[in-house]
């Protein structure tokens, strides 16, 4: 079992940044992926970026490429969410995962998630 607590959302105004924080505990040995989507009301739950955790490799939406930034922390077993430039449209609420599987796109891919945590962006 793997637990993942998300924290750092909250209320900001376009063009602003926030950071969100996943913790994961638990069976988190081995190689395995951790990412963050996104719903937004009345839509489907979509891909915003995602770690390859043992080899470090990223991989981002085009929505949010080049405004968004996916870390870790390796000591803490922390992956972040560095979010800079925010948009209307990147009003969610926020879902780190934690999986093994090997296309870090789709939620399939994760075996894990988060409570989620509300990010709304305003004029």
């Amino acid at each position: 079992q793997v637990q993942l607590v998300e924290s750092g959302g909250g209320s900001v105004q376009a063009g602003d940044s926030l950071r969100l924080s996943c913790a994961a505990s638990g069976r988190t040995s081995g190689t395995y992926i951790m990412g963050w989507f996104r719903q937004a009301p009345e839509k489907e739950r979509e891909f915003v970026a995602a770690l390859r955790w043992r080899i470090g490799i990223t991989n981002y939406a085009d929505s949010v490429k080049g405004r968004f930034t996916i870390s870790r922390d390796n000591v803490k077993n922390t992956v972040y969410l560095q979010m800079n430039s925010l948009e209307l449209e990147d009003t969610a609420v926020y879902y780190c995962a934690f999986g093994s599987g090997t296309y870090v796109r789709t939620p399939e891919s994760y075996d894990y998630w988060g409570q989620g945590t509300q990010v709304t962006v305003s004029s």
